[in-house]
């Protein structure tokens, strides 16, 4: 027997639960099929999903059935769940080329387990809900009382916050979501982040109350530093898992620089080594162990040989002092410097690229610039342009350019 619920939060991967004891009996009594919800409202994953993502792939490892819902229908609303202010309406357009980014990710992610995953999106019927059956159907299931108690609209309110009636329905739809999976799909577990505690309690009461059957809810917690800061994001923005938008290197380095405090938590989380392995693993060598931990979420994500490249590339230019296989950043002759970082995404904004300026956060082979207007002329092709501690690049000055 499996104790699923112990293997949870021994790998950080619990938050809480509606029962205990009932859930880890029905996950050893048969192989399940249970659920988690992606709103589509980027065009990719951030590494604070990871967490999820592990979740899902640490059940559908013992055999279990996972249904990611893509949240086509909900998106067109915005969920007000762990949110200060409403979420921008997107297009359908947006939302559509959203979904398909996402799907993409996930069959990459879970490239090992197509068998065990399956992709529905809830526009399929969302869309076509007659409200006045909806209200006929749920509206008497479903107390305003109750609904006032979570967290994620006490908050706002408490705050003197517009909660719109628009979001207000955003629990309902969920809760219509977890209601259609159950008796169309047979699914008995939802799962989500933390944030979502509320809106999969409310699934469940109405499942109990027209399916007539027991469901289950399990949440994540957060991915957090040993400090308690939300992980996923860096001073040039969001951790992105898609490689498309965030390089194997960038991320790859964003792992192997987490701090000493936070590798056992997260090699739980991201690997398949059992807690003895990993202590032995940080006790003999602490950066060994990142640079583990690096290896084993880049592969996860991107590759292995995305990982193999990242951590050969590292290894060049950190300890053999060698910038050969850096990447290179082009600028037009007599570019701003701030200008050519920002319109290509190296840093997030032109105020971020002034901060790390005037902080001494960036420098041209050794020399630190304090000049935020500084223009990139013939004589910097070459040279070594650095952003912070572990980011190089090689600077060409288009050459096509050039005066005669």
């Amino acid at each position: 027997m499996i104790d699923y619920i112990q293997l949870f939060k021994d790998r950080n991967l619990f938050n809480q639960c509606t029962n205990e004891i009932e859930l880890n009996n029905l996950l050893n009594k048969k192989k399940i099929i249970f659920y988690i919800g992606f709103d589509a409202t980027a065009d990719a994953l951030h590494a604070g999903s990871l967490v999820q993502l592990r979740a899902i792939k640490t059940l559908i490892k013992h055999g279990h059935q996972a249904i990611v819902l893509l949240g086509g229908g909900t998106t067109k609303i915005g969920d007000p769940s762990g949110k200060d202010a409403s979420r921008q309406i997107l297009t359908y357009e947006t939302i559509q080329n959203n979904i398909e980014n996402f799907k993409r990710i996930f069959e990459h992610y879970f490239r090992d387990f197509k068998e065990n995953i399956k992709f529905i999106n809830n526009d399929q019927w969302l869309d076509k809900l007659n409200y006045i059956e909806l209200l006929r159907d749920l509206g008497s299931q479903v107390s305003i009382n109750r609904m006032l108690t979570f967290e994620s609209v006490k908050e706002r309110l408490k705050r003197e916050q517009s909660l719109s009636f628009l979001e207000f329905n955003y629990m309902i739809l969920q809760s219509y979501d977890f209601l259609h999976l159950n008796k169309h799909e047979n699914c008995e577990l939802q799962i989500g982040g933390s944030d979502q505690w509320g809106n999969i309690v409310l699934g469940m009461e109405i499942i109990s109350k027209i399916n007539k059957k027991d469901a289950f809810g399990l949440t994540t917690p957060l991915l957090t530093t040993s400090t308690g800061k939300k992980m996923g994001k860096t001073e040039q923005g969001a951790v992105w898992i898609d490689q498309n938008k965030y390089s194997s290197y960038d991320f790859y380095q964003y792992w192997r620089n987490v701090d000493d405090n936070d590798v056992e938590k997260l090699l739980l989380i991201f690997s398949d080594l059992d807690k003895e392995e990993i202590k032995i693993l940080i006790k003999e060598d602490i950066n060994n162990a990142k640079k583990k931990l690096a290896y084993l979420v880049t592969t996860d994500c991107h590759s292995e040989s995305s990982a193999q490249e990242a951590e050969e590339k590292a290894r060049s230019i950190f300890e053999n002092n060698s910038y050969d296989n850096i990447d290179e950043i082009n600028f037009k002759i007599d570019s701003k410097l701030i200008d050519t970082l920002t319109s290509n995404s190296t840093v997030s904004s032109k105020s971020e690229a002034k901060r790390l300026i005037e902080g001494g956060g960036i420098k041209i082979d050794d020399d630190q610039i304090n000049d935020i207007n500084l223009t990139i002329d013939k004589s910097y092709n070459g040279k070594i342009l650095k952003i912070g501690k572990k980011k190089y690049f090689k600077i060409i000055v288009n050459k096509s350019i050039y005066p005669l």
